[in-house]
């Protein structure tokens, strides 16, 4: 039994190794046959790579060719502008070479002339004194002489000539100048034709129904109170249908008043807050159209290059008259009066105008009233940088300064005409404003009192004090003595009532 199975391995063993020789010759061939197959692919893949590396050196070849030509066509063209070059610039040197030797030449030339010339004028020279020579022997005077004896002559011959001249021309100046004088002013006042403006001392406000005036006068009269303590006029509310009367010689005070009843009429609200408020707001709005009145103004005569303050001035003119004739109508006249009276005696009308224009901005300055008008305004224009012939003109047209050009005199007669032609001023007016300003005056003049108002026509004063400088007691004393000094020192029909008003306000605010 186990040697059967012994023999049964033996056997296997020696057909395994039978069988491992068999596969191993079979699988030599096939690695041969591989191998074989791998050197004919690889020999044809290196023959390809070697063509593709021809042809990339073939191509790189070319291009460096192609490279080395376009170099050497550069380079052949730079050369050839390169001599181009050079030889313009040999020609351009021997052009200068050439010009050179040219002035030279000239110069050479030009230097023989001189002493040519030079030569002639010795020549000359010496001829003229031996000239000169013979005339003085023949004459028995000198040169000197000769020219100090013509120069006399010829003096005395113009003299005589010019004082005979002068003398004909003073006869004829006199025979001329009156009606000469007579024909210029009345040119001049006929080319300016300007109607007279003469200003009242009320101002009629219309309004659409009489409902509104009950709430213009407000409970127990407290809104017309209001408004007559903020804008210092009188407002008069009576039967009059449609209208509302406001009364004041201050025709700046009128209009204030005027345009803030229009507001708060237009807004609906009015009680003293809002009035005080509306008031205020519109003193500012007349403020900036005076400044815009005076700009037309300018524009409109031509007159250019004003001071800011200047500019002011002139609009201030349009609330103020003089003897009854508005001061602005009263300056333009004068302006284009000063113009046409300057063209006529061959003058600058420019500078004639302005000078006209401003000579009466010292009745609307608030610097020293105690100074005269005339030199507050010159003042004023010669702060401004205006020239001096214009402040001389500003200064002298009420001779408080003496004339030192010709614009002076004009400004002055110009100013004449303007004022005394029929129906431009007022005597009696002036003298009623000049009345109710002293009474304001006067009450100003006392400590702690912070406006004044005359109103009914200077039949009654009402003075606004400040509660925290006046009591009570100090109010009713101010008024006694306010009556007693308009009696001693003023001039008045009638009887002038004198209220002091003192109010305390309390002010809070919520935050």
């Amino acid at each position: 039994m186990i040697i059967n199975i012994i023999v049964g391995i033996v056997a296997l063993i020696v057909g395994g190794f039978i069988s491992y020789f068999v596969w191993d010759k079979a699988l030599g061939a096939k690695l041969k046959k591989v191998l074989k197959d791998a050197e004919t692919e690889g020999e044809v893949i290196r023959k390809q790579k070697e063509l593709l590396a021809k042809e990339k050196f073939l191509q790189l070849k070319s291009e460096h060719e192609k490279f080395v030509n376009e170099k050497n066509s550069k380079i052949q063209q730079a050369e050839q502008r390169t001599g181009q070059k050079e030889s313009s610039i040999n020609q351009k040197l021997e052009e200068l070479n050439r010009g050179k030797r040219e002035v030279e030449n000239l110069q050479s030339n030009l230097k023989l002339q001189l002493e040519k010339v030079e030569k002639k004028k010795e020549e000359f020279d010496r001829q003229r004194k031996e000239h000169l020579e013979k005339l003085e022997k023949i004459s028995g005077l000198s040169s000197e002489e000769a020219k100090s004896q013509l120069v006399e002559s010829l003096k005395a011959e113009a003299k005589t000539s010019a004082m005979a001249f002068i003398n004909e021309s003073l006869e004829e100046a006199k025979m001329t100048a009156n009606k000469e004088s007579k024909r210029i002013v009345i040119q001049t006042i006929q080319r300016v034709a300007s109607e007279a403006a003469v200003e009242n001392s009320v101002t009629v406000f219309h309004i659409e129904n009489d409902e509104v005036k009950g709430r213009i006068i407000g409970r127990e009269g407290r809104n017309i109170r209001a408004l007559e303590a903020a804008t210092g006029v009188e407002i008069i509310v009576d039967d009059t249908p449609e209208s509302i009367v406001l009364s004041a010689f201050d025709p700046y005070r009128r209009e204030v008043a005027r345009l803030a009843l229009h507001q708060l009429i237009t807004d609906g609200r009015i009680h003293p807050a809002r009035i005080e408020e509306v008031v205020e707001k519109v003193k500012k709005q007349v403020e900036e159209e005076m400044i815009e009145t005076g700009k037309r103004t300018t524009i409109d005569l031509g007159v250019h290059g004003l001071h800011p303050e200047l500019i002011r001035l002139i609009g201030k003119m349009k609330y103020r008259s003089s003897y009854g004739q508005n001061l602005l109508q009263h300056s333009r006249e004068t302006a284009n009066l000063c113009a046409v009276m300057a063209s006529e005696l061959g003058l600058n009308p420019t500078a004639a105008k302005r000078a006209g224009l401003l000579h009466d901005i010292g009745k609307v300055s608030d610097e020293n009233p105690d100074l005269p008008h005339a030199l507050l305004g010159m003042s004023i224009a010669e702060r401004c940088k205006e020239k001096s012939e214009i402040c001389n003109a500003i200064g002298a047209h009420h001779d408080e300064v003496e004339m030192n050009n010709l614009l002076s005199p004009i400004i002055q007669v110009c100013d004449a005409i303007s004022g005394a032609r029929p129906g431009a001023r007022r005597e009696v007016a002036e003298s009623y404003v000049k009345r109710l300003k002293d009474l304001e005056n006067l009450a100003l003049s006392y400590p702690g009192v912070l406006k004044t108002y005359a109103i009914q026509a200077g039949r009654e004063l009402r003075v606004i004090v400040g509660s925290e400088k006046i009591s009570d007691k100090d109010a009713e004393t101010l008024s006694n003595d306010l009556a007693r000094r308009i009696q001693e020192e003023l001039t008045y029909p009638g009887q002038i009532r004198i209220t002091v008003i003192r109010e305390t306000r309390a002010v809070a605010y919520a935050k």
